[in-house]
């Protein structure tokens, strides 16, 4: 029996918008995540180029095949700037109108943990209304004393329902965190047992650079002691949700041995 969801993502690099998303149909993905990634060279999307009619397609056909969908927001809804809300609720109105159940931004700490709140704070409402949950992502530029502090708060103002906002655990980012390089275990171990996990972005690299490798294709390829303890640990936290490989690669074959190898290993 399957305990958590596994699914990939949109890819500025893909021919066409849809291509990732029909791919995970067609080869029985049970998630999936929409991430506005426009590029100043012209590619990739936002969500404006997504009409409501084809809004209504993701949603129908990810109902049709039992696919949980998240949607990443874009880099410039993110709430470093307090004045980024309309594009944030633009993201939220996107993730409601295809049917997704998560929302993930990034933790911004560039003006402090404070201001990041007041301005997270109507995005949370907007959120909750919408019927989603939002999850907060670590960086590579963030630490567990960041998102230690940023729930301390939280749970002090009461400014979430409970189980509709968490982190979202980034295993890339942590391997290159200054804190916990090509160690993303030690990063884990220093979460509070009560920051919420309840998304996860899945890829790796070699501590040098945030190259979005598969699963298996990197480190893991050659020792898999850090993913079976990754699992081991989220397991004791009683993750149940999705995990998403944020990648496009070359073969895309890539993500289904990942995949199963994963549900393999997790499973045991």
């Amino acid at each position: 029996m399957k305990k958590i969801r596994i699914g990939n993502q949109t890819a500025f690099s893909a021919s066409d918008i849809m291509d990732p998303f029909e791919y995970a149909v067609e080869n029985g993905f049970d998630a999936f995540e929409w991430f506005p990634d426009k590029q100043d060279i012209n590619k990739g999307w936002d969500v404006n180029d997504i009409d409501s009619q084809t809004r209504s397609y993701i949603r129908t056909v990810a109902d049709k095949h039992d696919i949980d969908l998240s949607v990443h927001a874009s880099l410039e809804a993110e709430m470093c700037n307090a004045d980024k809300i309309d594009v944030m609720l633009c993201n939220i109105n996107f993730a409601q109108e295809i049917g997704a159940t998560l929302i993930n931004t990034h933790l911004c700490i560039e003006k402090g943990i404070n201001y990041y709140v007041d301005a997270i704070t109507p995005v949370v409402r907007e959120a909750e209304k919408a019927g989603l949950s939002l999850a907060i992502e670590n960086t590579v530029f963030t630490v567990p004393k960041d998102f230690n502090r940023l729930f301390d708060i939280i749970r002090q103002r009461k400014i979430a329902s409970s189980g509709k906002f968490g982190m979202c655990l980034d295993l890339g980012h942590a391997n290159l965190s200054s804190f916990s390089r090509n160690n993303f275990l030690k990063f884990l171990d220093l979460l509070d047992p009560d920051v919420p996990i309840i998304h996860i972005h899945m890829h790796e690299n070699y501590g040098d650079n945030d190259s979005h490798l598969p699963l298996f294709t990197g480190p893991s390829g050659k020792n898999i002691s850090g993913i079976a303890g990754f699992i081991k640990r989220m397991n004791g936290r009683g993750f149940s949700e999705s995990i998403i490989f944020e990648q496009w690669p070359e073969p895309p074959t890539l993500l289904i041995e990942a995949r199963d190898r994963l549900y393999s290993m997790w499973n045991e």
